[in-house]
């Protein structure tokens, strides 16, 4: 069944008042990001993943060819307008709200109203043609939700990573996440992934009556 792609710019108000479920936070190190990507230091180089075009029969796509789209480039940017979340993407000329940090029933755009300590997210989406790279230019604290793939998404499977600001994070294709959250009112990143840019959607808050609210506070341990 075809699905039409999500709307990502809209009005808080536009989206329903629904519970939501609490994302864990994990300090992003080494070890913790294994099996979603790893952290980098420095982008200068830095390889991006990029995965063949897959066969459309039993006959293989020819070893040479099917990844040689490489990647694009450019800045994401996310900024908070009062109580809802925004974010831009350069490489990919995209524009979004990324979620509230309150009801998006009583979440304003023109003022703070509440503490910023959470986002609550309606949306996810990973990318099978390449991996992507989020490296900070501003050098402070964010916040990715991921999950690890497979189409059969669930709330309970999300983490969301802590990450101080000194080091990027790197997610392989097909890891399930959602723009960057600054922690302050906003920031800058190198973004760095596919060209191709497929992407695999899911409304959260359509699909499981919830959404997901991922802490901006700084992790423990």
């Amino acid at each position: 069944m075809n699905q039409a792609a999500p709307v990502y710019i809209f009005e808080a108000s536009e989206k329903p008042s629904l519970e939501w479920v609490d994302v864990p936070l994990i300090e992003a190190t080494d070890e913790s990001v294994k099996g979603y990507g790893q952290m980098v230091d420095d982008p200068e180089g830095f390889e991006i993943e990029i995965v063949r075009w897959p066969a459309q029969g039993w006959r293989p796509v020819d070893s040479d060819t099917g990844d040689e789209a490489g990647w694009v480039e450019g800045t994401f940017h996310g900024n908070w307008r009062g109580d809802v979340l925004y974010g831009s993407n350069e490489a990919v000329g995209g524009h979004y709200v990324l979620g509230w940090s309150t009801d998006p029933q009583r979440a304003s755009d023109k003022q703070q109203t509440v503490p910023r300590d959470q986002v609550l997210l309606w949306h996810m989406n990973y990318h099978p043609d390449g991996g992507q790279l989020f490296f900070p230019v501003d050098n402070k604290p964010f916040v990715i939700p991921a999950a690890l793939p497979g189409d059969d998404l669930r709330p309970e499977n999300l983490v969301a990573f802590w990450c101080d600001g000194s080091r990027g994070l790197y997610i392989h294709p097909d890891i399930w996440h959602e723009g960057i959250f600054p922690v302050h009112d906003d920031q800058r990143f190198l973004d760095r992934q596919g060209r191709v840019h497929a992407r695999v959607s899911c409304d959260i808050g359509k699909e499981f009556g919830v959404y997901l609210s991922v802490p901006l506070r700084e992790a423990i341990g």
